[in-house]
């Protein structure tokens, strides 16, 4: 029996339906008539169970309904909801049986007017990230303490003023450049193409911030441009973006090289605060000034240890001198005494002559004595005793009869004269003649 007919029965009818029933009946026809259904409004209350189910109420400007998200479909939420929030809900339409009250059961959500756009974001997203534009490696560390910083935004947009205001509070010191740009509507991007060029040709800044204040999906949407994006990627300088509230996400946040949740964090993260490089410069000087004073004592001890071995100029005269008079009084003692010395040496040499002249006297006594002997040993006293000198044919001395033959010449040497005679015959004998 389907739910028409049952509510078309006249009251004669002795059918009696349960409050259960009716609500399931109800709950049926419901599903059965409308099925899931994409529904948007605005969250009027909003509570996360302790059974992690969420519960809201949507509503709009003449009617609400009230909505529950079970915690096995929160993996499809991309966000969490707060009151005032404009979205868009994927439900079954049903009823709550207990209560008979109508509410929808959420399947998925998301931020009102992300319908297409938020597909076409999600395929971009996914292809840049496919091809590395996203890579973590690939980012550049924009420097702390930047000469100048370039911004890139609206003239106009607030965000501009709180970049300016922040800048000027935290780095007064920094130099600002903006380039001004479109930052909405169908001619933002090429805009902050043009103005991202400009400044890497200009080169006049350290870090280029890209700003802009919160909107919706399609306010925000020129940052979501494929060609900024690769613009982004390939910048010679590095980029900070600061695009939206905390919660919105731009393509340009992913392949810029810091995301910052608001211009002015993004202002924030492209410098240090004057204060804390004074505060690095005092600590340098206090490093300096000690290292100084270390370096000065060092040296202070080498010129101690030198002067310990260096001796001024007039002080070594005075060794000098002092030395020089013991070496002159040392001197005097040793200098030798001429007229002691003339008579020593005039007696030397007397005595010298006198034993001079008894050797000479004794050495011509000793040779008369020689001469003597010589006169009397030698061989012309021998041949005057009547000895001869008998040489053979060859002119040996003979000494031994063997050494000649008969009929040999032989020459006989006499104390005067020489005698040449032939030998007839010859007789050895062995005794020795006295």
């Amino acid at each position: 029996m389907t739910f028409e007919s049952q509510v078309t029965n006249d009251s004669d009818t002795t059918t009696v339906l349960t409050v259960s029933e009716l609500n399931g009946l109800v709950a049926e026809s419901l599903m059965d008539t409308f099925g899931i259904v994409w529904l948007t409004g605005e969250v009027s209350a909003f509570t996360r169970a302790a059974s992690g189910h969420l519960y809201m109420t949507l509503k709009d400007q003449v009617a609400s309904v009230r909505a529950v998200m079970f915690r096995t479909r929160i993996a499809y939420c991309e966000f969490q909801p707060e009151v005032g929030d404009q979205i868009q809900i994927r439900a079954k339409v049903g009823l709550y049986e207990p209560r008979g009250e109508f509410q929808l059961n959420v399947q998925m959500l998301r931020r009102a007017g992300r319908g297409t756009l938020h597909e076409q974001f999600l395929l971009l997203k996914n292809r840049l990230q496919a091809e590395g534009l996203f890579d973590l490696a690939s980012k550049r560390v924009p420097s702390s303490r930047p000469r100048a910083i370039g911004v890139i935004t609206s003239l106009g947009a607030a965000a501009l003023q709180d970049v300016l205001t922040t800048l000027a509070r935290r780095a007064p010191h920094v130099s600002v450049f903006v380039y001004p740009a479109l930052v909405q509507g169908p001619a933002a991007p090429r805009e902050l193409r043009l103005a991202l060029a400009a400044a890497n040709q200009r080169q006049e800044v350290d870090t280029i911030l890209l700003v802009r204040g919160g909107g919706s999906l399609e306010d925000l949407w020129a940052f979501n441009d494929e060609g900024l994006a690769r613009d982004i990627s390939a910048s010679p300088l590095p980029v900070i973006a600061g695009v939206g509230h905390e919660s919105d996400v731009s393509i340009a946040d992913f392949v810029a090289d810091v995301r910052a949740p608001t211009p002015t964090a993004a202002a924030e993260l492209a410098c240090q605060p004057v204060q804390m490089l004074l505060e690095q410069l005092q600590g340098a000087a206090v490093d300096l000034q000690q290292a100084v004073v270390r370096k000065l004592e060092r040296h202070s001890q080498q010129i101690d240890r030198l002067n310990y071995g260096l001796v001024s100029p007039v002080q070594r005269l005075a060794q000098r001198r002092q030395a020089l008079a013991l070496l002159l009084k040392r001197l005097e003692h040793r200098l030798p005494d001429v007229g002691r010395l003339r008579d020593h040496w005039q007696q030397s040499m007397a005595g010298l002559d006198r034993a001079m002249t008894q050797k000479v006297q004794k050495g011509q006594h000793q040779l008369a004595i020689y001469q003597a002997k010589l006169a009397l040993l030698g061989p012309s006293a021998t041949l005057k005793r009547g000895f001869a000198i008998v040489r053979g044919p060859t002119g040996d001395i003979l000494n031994n009869a063997a050494q000649v033959q008969a009929n040999q010449a032989v020459s006989i040497h006499l104390s005067k004269g020489t005698v040449h005679a032939t030998v007839t015959a010859t007789q050895n004998d062995e005794s020795e003649v006295g």
